[in-house]
């Protein structure tokens, strides 16, 4: 017996010793953390923050990305890969996107994207941009954080890693990886849409999850942008001064909500509520940080890294492009300094407090829905139409009122008043069953160096972290290569004929860039292109127009000014998504074309590129750093155009996607038609004997459109209905040159070119993903588009058939017949429309053209580029 209690004694203490050595090796181990982001400036700044962390404390394994705020995911994602390459972090995990989807009875499948605001999700990554649509398109909004004002593509490196499709890791995917692997800090600087389908899948890892920091919502704050100075001389009235919220967008509907809980206010909810330990960073503490002068100036002077002078880049930009004088004001320390609480609160909470927020607990809940409840109006799809409520919700509950539809919901107006009543998104103070404990900054701690110019805290630690050696950047782009050159290569066309003044519209899909190639190979006596104008309203994000310059590059074309339109449809304002809200946010839509397929960045990399840079004469307001590097804008371009024409010249138009530039050039420029000598249209779909459909395949109420006219009905009609000389490439014929086999098969027996080759390549990558996935079966709309322009270019030695039809287009805000061509025979309108050509000469003309040894690429690719930039120039050698 005595000898039994010995031996239970001897294995209790081993236990105990090895329980405390796993205890201590615990406590030894870095913390490993998960950032969602949505790749915003100030997350940059949060990101780098992060990074420069000492290894053996904090540990940040994994990246996700928000994509349904304020960037593109195919944008988005390769701008991280870059930041991490450059800071030697390639082993960091990165998750987007997803296809998966929810049903309507709440079903969650594996990998949804996070496109899509919970409340929005069904089973496709097609929808509206409810709360989105607060986030301004162009300037200061999307297009300016998916290039990060063009700073990105200046000074980033660029590695190997890239998005491919269907080897991305998801960010579900990446979400189960990280959590599931060990104890995880989540830190979310974005909207809460990716990590409450993490939660709401799998509850069972939430113990794993050790602690939550959220930068977001405002609970006692009072927004101090907006505010008229105390000594004004002039009327000044006052904005956002005092709101709870910071939606300057919406203010006017919804003073209550802050951007990245309003983003999808029924995620925030779902992590609120989830029961893992939250910390909110919100509007309370982060307005009481402002991006100073003194610290701006301390940051200039603390640039000593690649990270620190990348993040002051981005800083420097968003100063010198904000829309008035009150950037130092207006502009935080969003989620830089949530980054900085996180991490101050996991070294050191226990013993001291946090270093830089002052910090209290509340009792809070998210706001998803306006009272009273229990009235179903249209505007909730978690219960209207359902006998039982997504998701098990109640009947009459907190979720079931009026969800705000957008920016302009009349419901949120008051009459007479310039603030709405709407909360959706508001991180109220609450008591009762419906609220939560959660620990929140309150303020920003001031510096207890009293002699320091730097009045916070936090501003120190920044840019101390920032500029410390220890896992430091490698390079930046000019560093990578010890040869980095930028040439711009421009022909020279001296003593050559000119041909037809050209100016090629595209949206940039797939199809767009095949065609801009096969145009850039036609001898310049056939076709004299001047001018490209690209809109981003079709199916591609606007920032995607760096890739119109890396093809004009390689093609040796520098010479052609690339002016960008707008982002939305004629008619429909400057914010929202309608009628670009058919195309899929992922697979097969904008994801892919954002990157072209993965294959974009195989191209070399053009000097010229998007840039925020701007100046006053051009209504910005004021001048930046560089503003000769200005991007142009589609009007711009064609006034240019026109401004070189001879008294006999004319200008000839092709347009490859929704007519919103040519419209809005026709409106706004009375004597456009005058010099316009013919237009070529690619879309439209014409109602034959067999009654055959359209391409919206998005939409399937609209039976008979054709998405280039889709996407802006308005615009088709102001140009298909005008007194121009018209010729329409319909579905029908573009139909009959969609076949990938025989265009394919054609290019491999051509001469081998290095643009042939690369077509090659993105027509295979396309046929194979249409051939082994659903959701690549569109495949061959882009295929079809290339018919505009080798007609364009071919179309006198091509056998063809044209008809004259009078036709009529239907723009009556009416999804589902928006978009459609009508034969009309009362209408005087009269188009030639092709309705028939030789398809085997067709795919012939394609490969010999493409395969054609003049006028081909004068750089390859960006290997090639990389070679050329890592050796000597033979003219720098010494002899």
């Amino acid at each position: 017996m005595e000898k039994w209690r010995r031996t239970v004694a001897a294995a209790v203490v081993a236990i105990m010793v090895l329980a405390a050595a796993a205890a201590a090796a615990d406590q030894a181990a870095p913390q490993r953390i998960l950032l969602d982001t949505d790749m915003d400036t100030d997350d940059l700044l949060a990101l780098m923050y992060i990074l420069k962390q000492n290894r053996s404390e904090f540990e940040l394994k994994a990246v996700t990305i928000n994509v349904n705020a304020w960037s593109d995911a195919g944008h988005a994602v390769n701008h991280l890969y870059d930041i991490l390459y450059m800071m030697g972090r390639d082993d960091i995990l990165v998750g987007i996107g997803g296809d998966g989807g929810i049903s309507d009875a709440g079903t969650i499948y594996p990998n949804v994207g996070g496109y899509l605001p919970l409340i929005d999700q069904g089973i496709t990554t097609v929808g509206d941009c409810r709360y989105r649509k607060a986030v301004p398109l162009e300037g200061g909004g999307r297009l300016d954080i998916d290039t990060n004002w063009g700073i990105r593509r200046s000074f980033l490196p660029q590695g190997n890693r890239r998005y491919i499709p269907f080897q991305q890791p998801t960010t579900q995917q990446v979400m189960i990886d990280t959590i599931s692997a060990g104890p995880t800090t989540v830190i979310l600087t974005g909207s809460h849409t990716n990590f409450a389908i993490f939660l709401m899948t799998y509850p069972h890892l939430k113990g794993n999850v050790k602690h939550i920091y959220t930068m977001g919502g405002g609970v006692r704050s009072k927004n101090p942008t907006g505010c008229c100075p105390k000594d004004v001389t002039t009327a000044c009235t006052p904005q956002q001064c005092g709101d709870i919220g910071n939606l300057f967008s919406s203010y006017s509907t919804n003073p209550y909500a802050e951007f990245n809980i309003f983003g999808d206010p029924f995620a925030a909810y779902q992590v609120f509520h989830s029961g893992i330990p939250i910390t909110l960073v919100p509007l309370d503490a982060t307005n009481t940080i402002p991006v100073n002068e003194e610290f701006f100036y301390a940051f200039q002077q603390h640039q000593s890294t690649f990270e620190a002078e990348y993040c002051f880049k981005s800083l420097k930009m968003a100063r010198d492009t904000w829309p008035d004088d009150q950037f130092h004001a207006s502009y935080f320390m969003w989620d830089s300094f949530t980054s900085g609480v996180a991490i101050s609160s996991m070294r050191n909470d226990k013993l001291h407090g946090n270093d830089f927020a002052e910090l209290e607990y509340m009792n809070i809940t998210v706001i998803t829905s306006n009272e009273p409840y229990g009235i179903y109006d249209g505007s909730n799809p978690l219960f209207d139409g359902h006998a039982v409520p997504k998701f098990g919700l109640k009947k009459g509950g907190v979720h079931s009122g009026h969800v705000q539809t957008g920016i302009i919901d009349g419901f949120c107006l008051i009459e007479g008043s310039r603030k709405g009543r709407c909360e959706d998104g508001y991180t109220k103070e609450i008591s009762g069953l419906e609220a939560v404990r959660v620990r929140v900054a309150t303020k920003a701690k001031s510096n207890v160096d009293k002699n320091s110019r730097l009045d916070r805290e936090f501003f120190k630690s920044f840019l101390e972290v920032l500029t410390l050696r220890d896992n430091t950047g490698h390079f930046d782009i000019t560093a990578q290569f010890p040869f980095y050159r930028e040439v711009l290569y421009k022909p020279n066309f001296v003593n050559k004929s000119r041909g037809k003044v050209t100016i090629f519209d595209m949206d940039m899909s797939a199809g767009d860039f095949v065609s801009l190639i096969y145009l850039l190979k036609a001898p310049v006596e056939e076709i004299d292109l001047k001018g490209i104008l690209v809109s981003g309203n079709g199916w591609a994000n606007a920032a995607t127009i760096d890739i119109v310059y890396d093809i004009l590059h390689m093609m040796g074309r520098d010479d052609i000014p690339v002016g960008r339109g707008t982002s939305t449809a004629l008619g429909t304002g400057i914010l929202g998504c309608k009628y670009v809200n058919a195309i899929p946010q992922g697979s097969g839509g904008l994801l892919d074309s954002d990157t072209l397929y993965g294959l974009a960045r195989s191209l070399p990399q053009s000097p010229r590129r998007y840039t925020a840079e701007n100046s006053v004469e051009h209504g910005a307001p004021r001048n930046t750093g560089n503003p000769e590097l200005r991007q142009p804008l589609a009007f711009e371009v064609w006034q240019s155009v026109k401004k070189q024409l001879d008294p006999s010249e004319k200008i000839t138009i092709l347009t490859n996607g929704p007519l919103t530039n040519l419209a809005n050039i026709v409106l706004s420029d009375r004597n456009a038609s005058s010099v316009i000598k013919s237009v070529y249209v690619v879309g439209g779909h014409i109602r034959d004997e067999n009654n055959s459909n359209g391409n919206v395949f998005t939409v399937p109420s609209n039976r008979y459109a054709e998405f280039n006219l889709f996407l802006d009905p308005l615009a088709a009609k102001v140009v298909l209905e005008s007194t121009m000389d018209i010729t329409l490439i319909p579905l029908s014929s573009q139909r009959k040159a969609s076949s990938f086999q025989t265009l394919l098969e054609s290019l491999e027996y051509a001469e081998n070119t290095p643009e042939s080759s690369f077509v090659l390549h993105l027509l295979s990558l396309l046929h194979d993903l249409q051939q082994k996935h659903q959701l690549y079966h569109h495949m061959g709309i882009f295929l079809g588009e290339l018919l505009g322009a080798v007609y364009l270019v071919e179309g006198s030695n091509m056998q063809h058939s044209l008809l004259l039809k009078p036709i009529s287009i239907i723009a009556d805000n009416t999804t589902s017949t928006d978009g459609q061509v009508v034969v009309d025979e009362q209408s005087a309108n009269l188009v030639k429309v092709l309705v028939d050509f030789d398809s085997d000469e067709y795919y012939s003309r394609v490969a010999n053209r493409l395969g054609n040894m003049e006028r081909s690429a004068v750089i390859g690719s960006f290997a090639e580029q990389r070679a050329s930039w890592s050796r000597q120039p033979d003219n720098l050698r010494v002899r």
